[in-house]
């Protein structure tokens, strides 16, 4: 029979490998790409947190989770900022965080991994792969990556601003997140 305080103390010491990654926000941005009328409109979110439990040896037992303030979202003009909180956009006094949990992850060598999860905005919950590149140096590493999400699956835009003509539908979401405690690669 194993000893139960070893086993107690493996498991100790794997939680707390994991409650030391921590995300970095004064080093970490998300970016958002639109194409209103085909001009690139750029914004991103200032508030956003991670949780994350991630071995880059074992990447098929992490976990990620991401909680985004939608109110947050930074386009450099007040009132389009303002308009993006109604309800035909986001919708953030009513539903206020857009969420990703992951569901499974995988390694594609040279410090690729892809990252399955749900995607929630406005409520709506969809599949999204997410690619991400780890570098690190020193005791830290940076992710990113980018994917793209179709806006009226998850009802950004509503009414008038449904037409994809105006505001196209597709919208380049980029990461970079500069993380601590994560293993050597």
């Amino acid at each position: 029979m194993r000893n139960p305080w070893i086993l107690m103390a493996g498991l100790l010491l794997a939680a707390g490998v994991h409650a030391q990654q921590k995300l970095v926000p004064a080093q970490s941005e998300i970016v958002f790409v639109s194409k209103q009328m085909g001009v690139p409109v750029e914004g991103k979110f200032t508030r956003f947190d991670a949780q994350i439990a991630f071995d880059p040896k074992k990447p098929e037992a992490g976990k990620a989770a991401f909680s985004i303030d939608l109110a947050s979202a930074n386009l450099g003009s007040a009132e389009t900022e303002t308009e993006l909180k109604q309800p035909g956009w986001f919708n953030s006094a009513k539903v206020p965080q857009a969420t990703f949990a992951s569901t499974g992850m995988k390694a594609l060598g040279g410090g690729k991994f892809e990252i399955a999860g749900k995607l929630t905005i406005k409520g709506i919950a969809k599949d999204v792969v997410v690619p991400a590149t780890l570098v690190q140096a020193g005791a830290n590493t940076t992710a990113t990556g980018s994917f793209t999400i179709k806006r009226n699956d998850f009802k950004i835009g509503e009414g008038e601003w449904n037409d994809v003509s105006i505001v196209a539908n597709e919208v380049a979401v980029r990461f970079k997140l500069a993380l601590t405690g994560v293993a050597t690669l």
